[in-house]
């Protein structure tokens, strides 16, 4: 065998044998579980009909009524709603309210319908 021949050879056999190599480190390396990222969707703060809003708040009545109720929650990717209370649609954001007063406890983005 010529010269060249053995050193393509030997070059070859090397380049096969490194992923292999790499591989039996890489089962042994720490494997960095990602943090959970259903609250990368919530928010504490949104604009509504050109006024901010922020936990805490009370939401206009218009927010309050039947058509603007979120009764398929599940279907958005959002958490079951708290005891009195329902989930709603105001300014492009999905927006935890009690029943009782329209007081905010959560929200959510709006994008948290086609994050999953």
């Amino acid at each position: 065998m010529s010269k060249l021949n053995v050193f393509v050879l030997s070059a070859a056999l090397m380049a096969g044998s490194l992923p292999l190599a790499f591989s039996a480190h890489a089962a042994d390396a720490p494997v960095a579980v990602p943090a959970p990222t259903s609250s990368s969707f919530e928010i504490t703060e949104f604009h509504a009909d050109y006024k901010p809003f922020k936990i805490g708040d009370i939401v206009p009545d218009l927010y309050r009524t039947k058509p603007y109720q979120i009764d398929a929650w599940q279907i958005r990717h959002l958490p079951a709603p708290e005891a009195g209370s329902h989930w709603t649609y105001m300014g492009g954001n999905y927006v935890l309210i009690t029943d009782a007063e329209g007081k905010i406890v959560r929200a959510m983005k709006g994008e948290i319908f086609y994050g999953h």
